[in-house]
């Protein structure tokens, strides 16, 4: 030991900020997933009788073995799982890397996809189907989930366009 004083390492803001994003992230997607999911828990047991008729939007119970639109309803179970499996991965991925620098909106839309995909994803999960519940009558009946992904992407999509630009440097 040389006698002089050794500095301490100040923790790093940084990474104690990126840690209570991506946690305040991963949060918002499980409150998504909860909301679809105990959602789907009530149709299935409110709708086991009939629909539920409110004008625009009726509560129908309906289950969709395939993914968007009956893609895939006739491919094997454990297909759609694996499929399903790694595109909510995918996205789980994506939301923890970007957490410690998105823009606040931009991880609203990641939360809204990610807890939408594990919503579907535990779902289907069970026994091979996602619950649908939402029904327009000139739409494929769907999901909370089903929204909250769209919207996400949706949301990305517009963000992507407005992202910054440099500006104009002054004379």
């Amino acid at each position: 030991m040389t006698g002089e004083p050794t500095a301490a390492r100040p923790a790093a803001p940084a990474a104690g900020r990126a840690g209570r994003r991506r946690l305040a992230m991963l949060l918002a997607a499980a409150v998504f997933a909860s909301a679809d999911l105990g959602i789907k828990a009530w149709a299935e047991h409110a709708l086991a009788d009939g629909p539920i008729e409110g004008g625009p939007l009726d509560l129908q119970l309906a289950y969709n073995p395939g993914v968007a639109f009956s893609v895939g309803a006739n491919a094997p179970g454990w297909i759609m799982l694996a499929v399903t499996g790694l595109i909510t991965t995918v996205v789980a991925v994506a939301l923890w890397r970007t957490a410690p620098t998105a823009r606040r909106l931009w991880g609203v839309a990641l939360a809204a996809i990610l807890g939408g995909a594990c919503a579907n994803l535990i779902d289907r999960a069970a026994d091979g189907q996602v619950t649908d519940y939402l029904h327009t009558g000139w739409w494929p009946t769907f999901n909370l989930a089903d929204t909250f992904i769209v919207l996400g992407g949706l949301l990305l999509v517009a963000l992507s366009w407005r992202a910054d630009r440099p500006r104009p440097a002054q004379t």
